[in-house]
């Protein structure tokens, strides 16, 4: 069986699977339920200078599918509500009653040395085993030179990290900012600053949808209502990129990585995981569907890497950074054509209505003279777009077939219609440097 043990810049942890800092790790109560579910590890909700922040009612909103499923979830709560004593002692308390479990303290403060200074001593008091620097709150926060304000600035994030490093001998995790046009920089930045790790992605800025009677977006307060952070399902995709962005950058190459976004089972997780990153963090799953979700996460997991042979989560985190890479250097002369498997396709022509109103005109639709509808593949005129296989209801209906070309690889930096195509030696120079990456 499949050891889910793992070591995260020299914490270790049962399991991959922590609570990012949240509304569910707010207080002691949930963070011992969420070990008592089997949780490996939680990110305390972040800690700030008291007087604690004042929250605003209501703080949630969701973009909802089918059947009223939330697709994304929307929130305009702060940090920690509650006092910085009665935080600290029920961080104590409870990692003296669960030393197996990982407790990272989530903290922000102002860009003020001393701040940090004094409260990182406190921190380490309580036993916990490391510190997350929330340099990503979107909403509140900003305005008062905090969270995304120190993010989207990659001196202030090399900065405080230095200031945590010098002040205290916890691993300190960075959490990024998605708010930002390259994530790559803050994460360069906090390397510098000597972070041990980073965490992303924090939340996007965001609003999810308006109350058209009373011309206010949700939540509203008051009346009243302003932009929150957008996490959940939705976000996956722009998390992974900017997980990818980091760990295969050569900057920040070997750096820790903690993925957050849009994690809702075990398959989320390795995906994250096989992109780069040493554990994962949920939170959104677990404030739909309750902390039990962990159960199959850690049984889908452990049943996958049985069936591929892994023994261990390091054998595959970072497998697929390598196939991933610039536009420019995936292989032009790669063709693959649509195939449509006429005993499963329904008729029902969404295909053909795709193809026909908004892609290549690949798509025939022949009508016999019953009236039956048969809808099939115009290979001289199909590129291999997908579009096809994305709005097919029926799974596995349609495929897209590579096709033997007979030609080599080729590159966009190599391709004679580039009017900028590079030089031999100097195509072979990057797709050195890519290999060795």
């Amino acid at each position: 069986m499949a050891d889910l043990s793992i070591e995260f810049c020299g914490i270790k942890s049962v399991n991959p699977f922590w609570l990012a800092s949240a509304p569910p790790t707010d207080k002691a109560y949930n963070v011992v339920r969420a070990f008592e579910a089997g949780w490996g590890g939680v990110v305390w909700k972040t800690l700030g200078e008291d007087p604690a922040a004042v929250n605003v009612s209501s703080r949630y909103s969701a973009l909802y599918g089918k059947n009223r499923e939330v697709i994304g979830f929307n929130n305009i709560e702060l940090i920690t509500d509650r006092s910085l004593e009665i935080n600290l002692q029920e961080i104590t308390q409870v990692k003296k009653d669960w030393p197996d479990r990982v407790i990272i303290v989530s903290l922000m403060l102002p860009c003020e040395e001393k701040l940090w200074a004094d409260i990182l001593p406190l921190v380490e008091a309580t036993g916990a085993d490391g510190i997350e620097l929330n340099f990503g709150c979107p909403h509140g926060m900003p305005e008062r030179g905090m969270g995304a304000a120190v993010g989207q600035v990659p001196e202030y994030v090399e900065m405080v990290t230095r200031w945590c490093k010098t002040h205290s001998k916890l691993p300190v995790i960075v959490k990024l900012t998605p708010n930002i046009t390259d994530v790559r920089a803050p994460a360069r930045a906090a390397k510098a600053g000597g972070a041990d790790a980073v965490s992303l992605i924090n939340t996007i800025n965001s609003i999810t949808h308006l109350d058209l009677d009373q011309m206010v977006a949700f939540p509203v307060v008051g009346g009243a209502s302003t932009h929150g952070g957008y996490c959940g399902t939705a976000v996956k995709p722009i998390a992974l990129n900017m997980v990818a962005e980091i760990a295969r950058d050569p900057a920040t190459q070997g750096l820790p990585i903690s993925g957050i976004g849009g994690i809702g089972n075990w398959r989320d997780a390795a995906e994250f995981m096989a992109l780069g990153s040493g554990c994962v963090q949920v939170c959104t799953a677990a404030m739909l569907h309750g902390f039990r979700i962990v159960e199959e996460m850690k049984d889908g997991l452990s049943r996958w890497m049985d069936q591929k042979g892994y023994t261990k989560v390091s054998d595959f985190v970072g497998k697929a950074v390598p196939n991933t890479t610039d536009w420019k250097y995936l292989n032009m002369n790669y063709q693959v054509i649509a195939q449509i498997n006429q005993d499963d396709c329904i008729k029902c022509g969404r295909c053909y209505v795709a193809c026909e109103d908004t892609s290549h005109q690949s798509i025939s639709q022949l009508i016999d003279a019953a009236g039956v509808r048969t809808y099939e593949v115009i290979k001289d005129e199909c590129v291999g777009c997908n579009l096809c296989e994305i709005t097919c209801p029926v799974q596995g209906c349609i495929t897209m077939v590579p096709q033997k070309t007979g030609k080599p690889y080729m590159n966009w930096t190599q391709d004679p219609r580039n009017p900028r195509a590079e030089n031999v030696a100097a195509v072979k120079a990057v797709e050195e440097t890519v290999a060795a990456v």
